[in-house]
């Protein structure tokens, strides 16, 4: 433990007792915390986090906690209660959630206040009435809540309230478990003013516990991540929110809401484990869009990666990029239109670079001629670019060949514009979306028959032998676009590039096959590259938007800034040609 440090727990192991025996809710925690710093913890209900504050507060039976928490070189791990009793609000404290259910309904704010002070410090009752009311004023109340029952004040007065009643014997370290849940957002932001002003004033320590990822930003210096109660990835808390690396720490910020926010929210797929719950290997692998089988056999340790502490529990060190493009270049041969005797050179794409990480959705937009259609067949073969390289999951494309590209290429699938033109009009839509398994000769016969039956039940398509009967002529624009799509899932691929897949289609069917596309997304963790022209599609679905304007790159970015803060001419241009009413 460095001389700074105020708190050091070392693989920290709790659970909860019950008629069935122990049900475990932390594993190996290890955090430090330095004097006068501030760590946020974030997870999902369930992860941990509230079981860890009442860990530090001993608050469990010391039976069911094994490990090491220290507090200024002091152990807590094994005191019994009389110990605990000395330390509980003169050395650590904490700010519940729920403050409701924190006060004593029969005593008034001001004795609730005071009581710590009298019990903890000695005072009379007299000087910690006093100091009571000094901390009332302090955390903004009016002196008369002091005479106040906690059911006469509002939420926000109570969780003042009860930040002065966890402050009242000056601790070294402050809990607080999400301060601002229940609140509007005004008084939200009160109280995090209040927090951050009294931390600096008080230089005390501080955690702070909190599904609101804002709480977290304003509040602390680092951030760590749990999950089925072990630690994900702990990082400075700038750092963590800009360029998150877990797949579940991404999955978060995805799903949290704020007004810079431009695409649609979406959860984490699946459902976080209940405690107690086993899980071999990686307790997020179930949930994680980049999983692989070694993931459900280790457990990964959490290692340093880069600078200011960063830390990672991830066996594939983090986000894998699954697909990178390096300086794609593509030239055609043109005509001179004065002198039709005469060629001349037409460049696409002109030294185009881009990055597609697992469970990603990356647009690309930009005008008709601007080489985003060359561009995505390019990436997925169709087209040999003349310059650069397309690199998949490490293996560059242009260098495999026979069976090691066949089974490449069966992850990266392609949806195109045009869904009429896009199959065979001589087959059936049976036919349309087996064909890829006949072609790779995957499975037997009633293996694929049963293949295209999920497929078709994905896009909410009937899977009966009357329609699969049935050719594409004979579907509506909206269910041959489907098709089109159960066809690109029947290989199971990690990767699809869609180009303009709703343009041709009414403002109705556009919506339902773009949330379908958006659900299949983020269920099946595929990853997913648009082309397109339309902004204000792409801003309710992508993470990041690359702006093509005469085959090169002139601006890239999260999509929220791009929308919000675009940089270059075309793409302002861009906006504001878009639709709006």
């Amino acid at each position: 433990m460095t001389d700074q440090s105020l708190l050091k727990i070392e693989n920290l192991y709790a659970a909860y007792p019950s008629a069935d025996g122990p049900l475990p809710t932390l594993h190996d925690i290890s955090l430090e915390l330095g004097t006068g710093q501030a760590l946020g913890i974030i997870g999902e209900t369930g992860s941990g986090k509230t079981t860890l504050a009442r860990c530090l507060m001993g608050l469990l039976p010391p039976e069911h906690v094994r490990g090491s928490i220290r507090l200024a070189g002091q152990e807590l791990v094994g005191l019994d209660e009389s110990e605990w009793r000395g330390l509980r609000w003169r050395r650590v404290a904490m700010a519940f959630q729920g403050v409701g259910g924190g006060f004593n309904p029969i005593y008034t704010i001001g004795q609730q206040i005071s009581e710590p002070m009298e019990t903890h410090l000695g005072l009379s009752g007299k000087a910690a009435k006093e100091k009571a009311r000094s901390l009332l004023a302090r955390v903004g109340l009016a002196l008369d809540r002091f005479n106040f029952h906690p059911h006469q004040l509002s939420g926000g007065e109570k969780q003042r309230a009860m930040i002065a009643m966890a402050l009242a014997c000056d601790p070294e370290l402050l809990i607080v478990d999400e301060p601002t849940t229940g609140l509007d957002v005004s008084t939200q932001a009160h109280v995090l003013n209040l927090l951050a002003r009294l931390r600096a004033e008080l230089r005390f320590t501080l955690i702070v516990i909190s599904h609101n990822l804002v709480d977290i930003t304003r509040l602390t210096d680092q951030t760590a991540v749990l999950y089925g109660g072990r630690l994900m990835e702990l990082n400075v808390t700038p750092g963590l929110v800009d360029d998150p690396l877990h797949p579940y720490t991404w999955g978060l910020l995805n799903a949290y809401p704020t007004m810079t926010t431009t695409k649609d929210l979406r959860g984490i797929r699946g459902t976080p484990p209940v405690p107690g719950m086993v899980i071999r290997g990686c307790p997020f692998h179930p949930r994680c869009s980049q999983a692989i089988p070694d993931c459900a056999t280790q457990v990964p340790p959490l290692l340093p990666v880069g600078r200011n502490g960063h830390r990672l529990a991830c066996i594939r060190d983090g986000l894998v990029t699954l697909l990178e493009a390096k300086g794609l270049t593509k030239t055609y041969a043109g005509r001179n239109r004065n002198l039709l005797s005469r060629h001349e050179q037409v460049t696409a794409v002109r030294d185009v670079s881009l990055t597609v990480r697992a469970g990603e959705v990356v647009a690309i937009v930009g005008q008709t001629g601007s080489g985003k259609t060359t561009l995505g067949k390019m990436i997925v073969g169709m087209i040999k670019p003349d310059a650069g390289e397309v690199i998949f999951e490490g293996k560059p494309l242009g260098q495999l060949k026979g069976d090691a590209l066949q089974q490449t290429q069966r992850h990266i699938q392609m949806i195109f514009q045009e869904p009429f033109e896009a199959v065979s009009p001589r087959l059936t839509v049976g036919e349309i979306v087996r064909e890829p398994l006949d072609i790779q000769q995957i499975g037997r016969p009633a293996e694929r028959e049963a293949e295209v039956d999920v497929a078709l039940r994905a896009v909410n398509l009937p899977n009966t032998p009357e329609f699969k009967a049935r050719y594409v002529h004979q579907l509506s624009g909206g269910q041959a676009q489907r098709v089109v799509i159960a066809r690109s899932l029947i290989l199971s691929p990690q990767l699809i590039i869609a180009d303009e897949p709703v343009s041709m289609l009414d403002a109705s069917e556009q919506a339902k096959v773009l949330n379908l596309l958006k659900h299949l997304q983020n269920e099946r963790g595929i990853a997913l590259l648009l082309i397109t022209h339309d902004l204000a599609l792409v801003r309710k679905v992508a993470d990041r938007i690359i702006v093509l304007q005469h085959g090169q790159v002139v601006e890239q970015g999260p999509s929220h800034q791009i929308i919000s803060n675009p940089q270059h001419p075309h793409t302002r241009a861009l906006i504001e040609s878009s639709p709006a009413l």
